[in-house]
């Protein structure tokens, strides 16, 4: 679970990322339009005030000397009042109570001939004195120092930035700064995101494609590997156990195409071998060379023997290729089973005497109703007696039990033999498998196909039964026959 744990975090953070610009930018936005237009604090004035208060000083100290000031007399002061005006970059008029003007720093000279309206141009009030975006007009009485009593009026004219008070910035600095950490963490998990996947992701994937196109070429010896424990780790673990499974399948096909061509040449070899020698009994026959009938009958016996190991052969080569094909014949009827199987055995005992062994038959065969097909297990029956005639050596017993235990009809056929070796026996139901023999052995193992055994499973799994076997070396084998009883 570590690429889902993996993008869950991935993703937890990306989101909060987009709802803190979201929420932020809400916030920036609600701010600014719900902001109020900022207007002239009303302490303004007073720092008119502090910006003119020397002038103003100066005013009030002197101001006997403006109202006697003539064309031909003009106070020292009137200087200092003008340097002092033009420093603080203002404008000042000062007119006497009557609203003659005694000084104007735009006109110095003459004084006393404008006229100011009391009413209309003395504001006192500096949000009604505005007289344009970047000035004001403000006026002040001058007060006589020593009586108190007002001697006239000081209108000033000052700059928008001389009497507006600096102000805190009202806008939302914390808004645009969460906003732009959150874009740049934003970035950043994008950025690993297409790390991890370039990575973790598409490389490891591109390894794959490397492996997979080495099988398709039909190399299985590159292992698929990957060191982490993840989601990609568990791929390349069942990737690499398909390649596994693909080699093991390539394998078990060429093994069994080797083991069918060598079926092939093995029943070629085999009939050949009857058929030559029947074709020379008839050419016998034909050519005269019998004088008389016994000698004819001896060599019919002898070609009748050669005909039925041909037909033996071609029936287990049919009932191979049917088995493959799915299409094996199992017609199951009910009948007794010891005629059943007295009718089987009969015909096997002098075969078997004739080949130098001892035949046991069964003492007694239960008579119960079994639902077999007779001429399947008269076939499972003649492979597992030719099984253990290949085991054995003259004098050696093959014996044949039938007892009924439970719901079932078991059935032994034994030999007393040179046994299976315990490096086949796991092996030994396989198909044209034909696993190692003693010496004195090694030419009857050669005459078989390795399917007699195979066809006994598939037979005895058709009965709804189960075939098995045990084996002691130099003490011989015993397969058992399970079939179902009613």
């Amino acid at each position: 679970m570590y690429w889902s744990n993996w993008f869950k975090r991935w993703f937890i953070s990306a989101s909060l990322c987009i709802i803190c610009f979201t929420v932020s930018g809400i916030v920036l936005i609600y701010t600014l339009s719900h902001q109020k237009q900022e207007v002239q604090p009303s302490y303004a004035v007073n720092l008119a005030r502090v910006e003119v208060s020397e002038l103003m000083f100066l005013l009030e100290e002197h101001h006997e000397d403006l109202n006697q000031t003539t064309a031909d007399s003009r106070p020292a002061f009137l200087d200092k009042l003008l340097a002092l005006s033009r420093q603080q970059q203002l404008s000042l008029q000062y007119a006497g109570l009557d609203g003659t003007v005694l000084f104007d720093t735009s006109d110095p000279l003459p004084a006393g001939k404008a006229r100011l309206n009391l009413k209309a141009d003395l504001h006192y009030d500096l949000y009604r004195a505005g007289t344009g975006q970047d000035s004001f007009r403000l006026a002040f009485p001058v007060i006589d120092p020593d009586s108190g009593i007002q001697a006239g009026n000081a209108l000033f004219t000052l700059s928008e930035a001389a009497v507006r008070y600096p102000q805190a910035s009202s806008f939302p600095v914390i808004a645009p700064a969460l906003m732009t950490a959150s874009v740049l963490l934003l970035l950043f998990l994008l950025f690993q995101l297409r790390r991890k996947v370039n990575l973790d992701l598409l490389n490891p994937i591109t390894g794959l494609k490397g492996l997979a196109e080495a099988i398709l070429r039909g190399n299985y010896e590159q292992k698929a590997e990957y060191g982490q424990q993840d989601e990609i780790g568990e791929v390349y673990a069942v990737f690499d156990q398909m390649r596994s499974e693909i080699m093991e399948l390539s394998r078990q096909r060429e093994a069994r195409d080797k083991a069918q061509k060598e079926l092939i040449t093995n029943i070629s070899h085999d009939l050949k071998t009857p058929l030559t020698a029947v074709k020379a009994y008839i050419d016998a026959i034909q050519d005269g060379v019998c004088p008389d009938l016994p000698a004819v009958m001896e060599y019919m016996t002898i070609i009748q023997s050669q005909t039925n190991k041909m037909a033996g052969l071609v029936e287990d080569l049919l009932v191979h290729a049917l088995r493959d094909l799915g299409q094996i014949s199992v017609n199951l009827t009910e009948c007794y089973s010891r005629e059943t199987f007295v009718n089987i055995l009969k015909p096997m005992g002098p075969y078997i005497r004739a080949a130098g062994k001892v035949f046991i038959e069964p003492a007694e065969i239960p008579n119960v109703l079994i639902r077999v097909d007779p001429v399947r297990i008269e076939q499972l029956l003649s492979n597992l007696i030719a099984n253990a005639l290949k085991h054995t050596a003259a004098g050696d017993t093959i014996r044949v039990d039938i007892i009924r235990e439970h719901d079932q009809l078991k059935l032994t056929v034994s030999d007393t033999g040179e046994g299976i070796l315990e490096q086949d026996m796991p092996f030994i139901f396989e198909r044209y498998f034909q696993g190692q023999a003693p010496s004195q052995y090694a030419k009857r193992f050669k005459e078989g196909t390795g399917l007699g055994l195979s066809i006994c499973k598939h037979i005895a799994e058709a009965h709804h039964g189960s075939i098995s076997f045990k084996s002691i070396k130099h003490h011989g084998t015993e397969f058992y026959l399970i079939l179902p009883v009613g």
